[in-house]
């Protein structure tokens, strides 16, 4: 794990200095006054890159740039006609061409750097008694538009390595798959519970404590790579129809979008601990499932503070009605 740990560390490292370049790009455009970034939403997809390499071959006719549009993308021909309404000022298009050689220098690295990566991938022996054959897993999750992507064996390597399907997980792909077992391990007996695991990834409270009292409660900066992973899990599922989804809508309502990403980092934490320590499948029970697991939690809680209080809850619509004399 830790030769894979530091060819993922280096493969996400140039993902890191290749993005400069696009903002780069970004401010040779607006230098001169040309608005592609602003009609499409990622100047680095298939029509971005076309339109952007015309240009630096020294195409400049606003039509022939825009003839370059893609089915997929949103902004008409016409929008994209009126963004080259600009001067083509050469110190700029300078700028801009060098910025795309160093894109596409970082962006042919990375290929190379995911050789190793599945040859390291082979090399590991699972920690448990894989069968014979095991189950075929699609590469990506359906829906995923996932970009700087691993290899396409990635998550059948992962399953064959832990036993259980940690992509399948609400939130997790395979890079951040990858990245959260070359930092954790397979190994989870190092942490003696759940709470020793996420206190250790930096997504548990810390609480100052004096004379018994808590007087600050509050999640402490650290640069753990898994943390972060978990962290990037649950901001993709903050709109999700998933019960992690729910989950966070409901904690963003009681505490605000910070506190409830980091909540939601440490359920999607939990669910991956117990599924290495027992290799159980996730199940994902949606946003309806929780919403009523969580309905029924309030009601026991009221049931049981009634009761307490000496009074019984009655539903609504059993409530007795008083009759005529």
């Amino acid at each position: 794990m830790v030769i894979l740990r530091t060819y993922l560390r280096h493969r996400a490292e140039l993902i890191q200095h290749r993005a400069p370049h696009i903002l780069h790009m970004q401010k040779a455009l607006q230098h001169m006054n040309l608005q592609l970034h602003h009609v499409l939403s990622d100047i680095t997809g298939v029509t971005g890159m076309q339109i952007l390499r015309a240009i630096v071959a020294g195409e400049r006719d606003p039509k022939v740039l825009a003839s370059f549009r893609q089915p997929g993308c949103k902004a008409d021909e016409a929008t994209i006609i009126n963004a080259f309404t600009g001067s083509w000022r050469e110190e700029h298009l300078f700028t801009l061409k060098q910025s795309l050689d160093l894109f596409d220098f970082f962006t042919t690295q990375i290929p190379a750097c995911d050789a190793p990566i599945e040859h390291q991938f082979a090399a590991i022996k699972p920690r448990w008694d894989a069968p014979e054959e095991l189950p075929t897993l699609p590469a990506v999750k359906p829906g995923s538009k996932t970009k700087n992507k691993p290899a396409a064996s990635t998550r059948q390597e992962l399953f064959r390595i832990v036993g259980v399907d940690l992509v399948a997980v609400t939130g997790l792909s395979a890079s951040l798959t990858q990245t959260i077992l070359t930092e954790v391990g397979t190994d989870m007996s190092q942490w003696p519970s759940v709470k020793n695991f996420a206190s250790w990834l930096g997504l548990a409270p810390h609480n100052d404590i004096s004379g018994g009292k808590v007087l600050r409660s509050r999640t402490l900066k650290t640069g753990n790579r898994a943390g972060q992973a978990f962290r990037q899990a649950a901001a993709s599922v903050t709109r999700s129809n998933s019960a992690f989804g729910a989950f966070y809508r409901r904690k963003c309502a009681q505490l605000g979008p910070a506190q409830a990403l980091v909540a939601t980092a440490h359920k999607i934490a939990r669910a991956v601990y117990f599924m290495l320590t027992y290799r159980v499948p996730f199940e994902d029970i949606g946003a309806e499932g929780y919403e009523t697991q969580q309905r029924e939690r309030e009601l026991a809680h009221l049931q049981r503070k009634a009761a307490k209080l000496g009074f019984d809850l009655t539903p609504k619509d059993q409530a007795l009605v008083p009759t005529a004399a």
